[in-house]
């Protein structure tokens, strides 16, 4: 299998999950996604009062410089451990 194709078997069954993952998994699942889909960070961060916009955006921050194969590895880790 190769890593795209495990990278999405993982958003599939990020979305199965049993239970809901804690705040701090759902912003790591976030921020690797859009590292690995997008890139790194872009735009502006959002206002003082976008709380969760904010948490998000500075997220995705911090994976800046992660390269595209390393963020979905990463992310595939993350469900992995989850689903267990």
């Amino acid at each position: 299998m190769s890593i795209v194709e495990k990278f999405e078997d993982a958003q599939a069954r990020a979305k199965a999950l049993k239970t809901t993952p804690s705040n701090e998994d759902l912003l790591e699942l976030y921020a690797l996604y859009k590292q690995a889909t997008a890139g790194d960070v872009s735009g502006s961060r959002p206002g003082m009062m976008d709380f969760k916009g904010r948490a998000k955006y500075d997220a995705w921050a911090g994976k800046k410089g992660t390269g595209k194969d390393a963020a979905m590895a990463s992310y595939v880790g993350v469900v992995d451990r989850l689903a267990k």
